[in-house]
């Protein structure tokens, strides 16, 4: 603890709000509860005494707190401050900090408890506490299996430095939120002006000589290597990193399905698809550069490949069940173990190479000449096709360093294959399941005010988003962001597994197919209307090209733009 000019007499609230300071939080993402009222009056006070604080933002759903939170946190890789509401608001919120965990985000969550229950003197936290607001052993406990770490902050004498703690906790690999409680009763203690010393960058850790040498060694013998990679673009600097390797190399790039951020250039000669399939019998070597998961089912092995796993925490303490197949680790930071790997690019093999390179070359063309096809199908089609939708975004966004923020099931591909984003943070898919994008988006936007945000989502998925809340924070903060809804009427995938695992069943037999009908909702773009928000519907080929045009102008200008799109499948 160090001293501090705050004045003595101040309470826990000011001792959050210190803290937050001392971790070097931009904001408190706020859904709010009673029990942050101490926080209220230590950011009122600051503001009218000129006095350094984060930027607060109020928020009203707690989705929208913590998908704001991940959405900053995916852009800047710093922690942030996330304040909800006793284990109620933990809970409705447990879904995106399980998001904000599987996505690598830092951030400090916390909420708060009574330890009196009104039966000691001095403020009496209410009796809401008591009746309905508790839960036994405390939220820390229910916070335990969706946080890297959960505890309780017992005292107001070390709730500074217990924020502090989470703040470092969370930003060291693998990064994720921590939560922290804090009882009503330590944010109404008096409070005596000690601060927690303001927290540093994580250093970096590196894969040694020793151990890189023989990988390189492993890379220059290989005839037919191959990279595959979910997550090295959330690293600082990790996009970059893969391209110079990729290329020192000569190395083609697969990025499945399951990755979660845009890892290298679809627009790279090198980038090889997103099916790892046709390589399981050809490849003598594989390298997971951040791949959590990267064979599906986990027995899958390939069948003669040797497996380097490239990875800061390979074994992930948040993954149920894991097979990575490793022959060998490097478990340095991934960003600088590609650095080493690429100034170790000599001596190959120019025959091998060439052939590989050739091998590439003609498989790259290949998906070249097929997703031109595609697209000249889709414009020719009678109602409006998916991939014509991600074809004009992508075209749109040329030029205009956009970023995609994507939280569609039955369109995923189709997005990731036509917009072809080819830039550092310039893709996220939303994490933890569905119903957090437009926050995320909201936050990415808040973290990259300059680039336009594009958020693409189905009607189901849009569905499960807590909208209005999401419309009133873009409204009340000027955070303007392109909303498309690739909207078919249907949960599609829902369909798709019903009619899989029974093709022949009763659902078959009688067209009674049940969970999946999203006829019934009424104009998706009508519930921005109210909010003063720039709204479109499209149902034919020649409206689309039009309304995405004002849209995303709409979005220059400052509004957040609503397209709700019915496409034909």
């Amino acid at each position: 603890m160090t001293d501090s000019k705050n004045t003595s007499g101040v309470d826990g609230g000011d001792a959050v709000v210190s803290a937050f300071n001392a971790v070097g939080a931009d904001y408190i993402f706020c859904s709010s509860g009673s029990e942050w009222a101490p926080v209220w009056e230590s950011l009122a006070r600051r503001h009218r005494d000129g006095e350094p604080a984060p930027t607060y933002l109020d928020l009203t759903h707690e989705t929208v707190a913590v998908g704001m939170a991940t959405g900053y946190g995916l852009v800047k890789r710093r922690p942030q401050g996330v304040l909800l509401h006793a284990a109620p608001g933990l809970l409705q919120g447990s879904m995106a900090v399980h998001g904000a965990l599987l996505a690598g985000v830092p951030m400090v969550v916390t909420s708060s408890e009574s330890t009196t229950y009104g039966d000691a003197p001095g403020h009496d936290p209410g009796g809401q506490w008591y009746r309905n607001l508790s839960i036994v052993g405390g939220p820390h406990n229910i916070a335990q299996p969706f946080t890297k770490w959960a505890n309780e902050a017992a005292s107001v004498h070390t709730l500074p430095t217990m924020i502090s703690r989470a703040a470092e906790l969370s930003w060291r690999a693998p990064q994720g939120p921590a939560y922290l409680n804090i009882p009503l009763e330590i944010l109404l203690e008096p409070w005596d002006g000690r601060e927690a010393k303001p927290i540093v960058a994580p250093g970096s850790t590196h894969s040694s000589p020793e151990e890189v040498d023989p990988v390189a060694q492993m890379i220059r013998e290989a005839k037919n290597p191959v990279i595959v990679t979910e997550t090295i673009g959330r690293e600082a600097g990790g996009f970059e990193a893969l391209v110079a390797f990729a290329e020192a190399w000569n190395i083609p790039v697969v990025e499945p399905d399951s990755a979660v951020c845009g890892n290298f250039p679809r627009t790279h000669p090198l980038h090889a698809g997103t099916d790892i399939g046709p390589w399981m019998d050809t490849a003598d070597l594989i390298l997971l550069v951040n791949c959590r998961v990267p064979f599906y089912p986990p027995s899958r092995k390939p069948s003669k490949a040797k497996i380097v796993v490239i990875d800061q925490v390979p074994q992930r303490p948040h993954v149920v069940y894991q097979v990575l197949f490793a022959d060998t680790y490097l478990e340095g930071n991934a960003a600088n173990t590609l650095r080493q790997l690429a100034k170790r690019a000599k001596d190959l093999n120019e025959t091998e190479v060439a052939e590989r390179v050739a091998a590439q070359e003609a498989r790259f063309a290949a998906e070249q000449a097929a997703v031109a096809q595609a697209e000249t199908r889709a414009a020719a089609s009678e109602g409006v096709d998916p991939v014509q939708v991600a074809t004009l975004l992508r075209k749109l966004l040329e030029g205009k360093d956009g970023i995609v923020v994507d939280e569609t099931i039955t369109h995923s591909k189709v997005v990731k294959r036509h917009v072809r984003t080819d830039a550092p943070d310039s893709y996220f898919y939303v994490q933890g399941g569905l119903g957090q994008g437009i926050a995320v988006a909201l936050g990415v936007k808040l973290a990259a005010p300059e680039r336009p945000v594009v958020f693409t989502v189905g009607d189901g998925a849009f569905a499960y988003n807590p909208v209005i809340q999401s419309y009133d924070a873009s409204k009340a903060y000027g955070i303007p962001v392109l909303i498309v809804v690739f909207n078919n009427r249907v949960y599609k995938s829902m369909n798709l597994n019903h009619r899989r695992f029974y093709p022949e069943g009763a659902a078959a037999e009688t067209g009674e197919w049940l969970g999946q009908d999203l006829t019934r909702l009424p104009r998706l773009a009508g519930f921005a209307e109210p909010f003063g928000l720039h709204t479109e519907t499209v149902d034919t080929t020649d409206a689309l090209l039009p309304a995405l045009e004002r849209a995303l102008k709409a979005v220059e200008e400052g509004t957040t733009a609503v397209v709700d799109v019915l496409v034909t499948r």
